[in-house]
C-alpha cells in the first residue's frame, strides 16, 4: 500500500486536541489516508477513532494503514455533516476535520480533479451520485456556470471562462480533464495564462466545490459536532481557502460570543517552514481550534 498523503500540522492537532474522559472516542471527520487518525491512535492506547469519509477508495486504504488497532478504529463511509446529525449528545471527546482534498485525489484516483492528466471529467467523493464534473461543464446554463465559478473560486476571469466553455461544448462534449484545461487556458489574457499558477486552478477548484458541496456542509456539520462534543472536549478545523475558512471562523466568533465555546487559536495556526518545504499542500492551511464551555 502506496501512501501518498502527509498529515497537514500533525505535531499542532496532536497538541490541542487532547481527551477529557478514559476510554475517550474521536471523530475523524475527514479520513482521509488515515494520517492523522495513525498518529492519535499511537499516542493514545485507550482511544478509539471514528473515522468519516464518503470515498469508498481512499477509505480503504486508510483501513489497511490502520487494522494493526483492530476495534479501536471504525470506518464510516458518509458524508461528515450526515453523520454528525445523527451522533448521540455529548459523545466525542475530540473531532477533527480537515477540509482539504487528500494528495491521492490528485496523483491516483483517475477522477479528473488534477488537469495535468488525461483524465475523464469526475471529481465526485461519492462514485454513486449522478452530479459529477462533466455534467457540470456539458449541462449547466453559461449564466450559472459562470456564477458558481466566480463564488467557489472567486476566478475574475468566469465570465470569459463559461463562455468559452459553452462555445468549446457547442462543437464536442468536453470529457477529459486536460481539454477543460485548454480551453480554461484559452479563455483568458496570455499574462494570466503564464502566471504563479495554472490559469485552470481556480476554474477546477470551484468545479469540484460544486460537485461534493463542499462549502454546503461546512456550517451544519459544525452546529451538529459542537451538540456532540463533550464538555471540555474540542474541535480542530484545518482549513486551505479563504471560502472554507471564513464560515468556520464566523461560526466559532458567533459561538464564543454567546459563550458556549473558548477559541483557543485567536489566530489561526499556519504550518512552519520546515514543514512547507516537505509537504508542500501545508503551505495554505489554517487550524482553528475551540473547547465546549457547557
Amino acid at each position: 500500500m502506496e501512501i501518498v498523503h502527509t498529515p497537514v500540522m500533525k505535531d499542532e492537532v496532536l497538541s490541542f486536541l487532547a481527551p477529557v474522559s478514559s476510554s475517550p472516542l474521536m471523530i475523524d471527520c475527514t479520513t482521509g489516508e488515515g494520517g492523522h487518525t495513525e498518529a492519535f491512535l499511537d499516542r493514545y492506547d485507550d482511544l478509539s477513532v471514528i473515522g468519516l469519509d464518503r470515498d469508498v477508495e481512499i477509505q480503504k486504504k486508510a483501513v489497511e494503514r490502520l487494522s494493526r488497532f483492530g476495534e479501536r478504529f471504525t470506518p464510516v463511509n458518509c458524508w461528515f455533516d450526515e453523520y454528525l446529525a445523527d451522533a448521540p449528545d455529548e459523545s466525542a471527546d475530540m473531532i477533527l476535520f480537515d477540509l482539504g482534498i487528500s494528495v491521492f485525489h490528485y496523483v491516483e484516483s483517475q477522477r479528473g480533479f488534477s488537469f495535468r492528466g488525461d483524465e475523464r471529467l469526475d471529481m465526485r467523493l461519492d462514485a454513486g451520485q449522478r452530479l459529477s464534473a462533466e455534467t457540470v461543464v456539458n449541462e449547466y446554463p453559461e449564466t450559472e456556470l459562470a456564477d458558481l465559478i466566480y463564488h467557489y473560486s472567486e476566478e475574475r476571469y468566469s465570465r470569459r471562462i463559461a463562455r468559452r466553455i459553452v462555445e468549446e461544448r457547442a462543437k464536442e462534449r468536453i470529457v477529459t480533464a486536460s481539454r477543460l484545461a485548454e480551453i480554461v487556458a484559452s479563455a483568458v489574457p496570455p499574462q494570466y495564462r503564464h502566471g504563479r499558477i495554472s490559469p485552470a486552478t481556480r476554474t477546477f477548484q470551484a468545479i469540484r466545490i460544486e460537485v461534493n458541496g463542499e462549502l454546503d456542509r461546512i456550517t451544519p456539520a459544525l452546529k451538529e459536532a459542537v451538540r456532540v462534543l463533550k464538555k471540555g472536549g474540542r474541535i480542530a478545523v484545518i482549513t486551505f481557502h479563504s471560502l472554507e475558512d471564513r464560515p468556520v471562523k464566523g461560526f466559532f466568533k458567533d459561538l464564543a460570543g454567546e459563550g458556549s465555546v473558548k477559541i483557543l487559536t485567536r489566530h489561526p495556526v499556519i504550518a512552519g517552514e520546515d514543514e512547507c518545504r516537505v509537504n508542500p499542500p501545508s503551505r495554505s492551511a489554517k487550524l482553528r481550534v475551540v473547547e465546549k464551555c457547557f
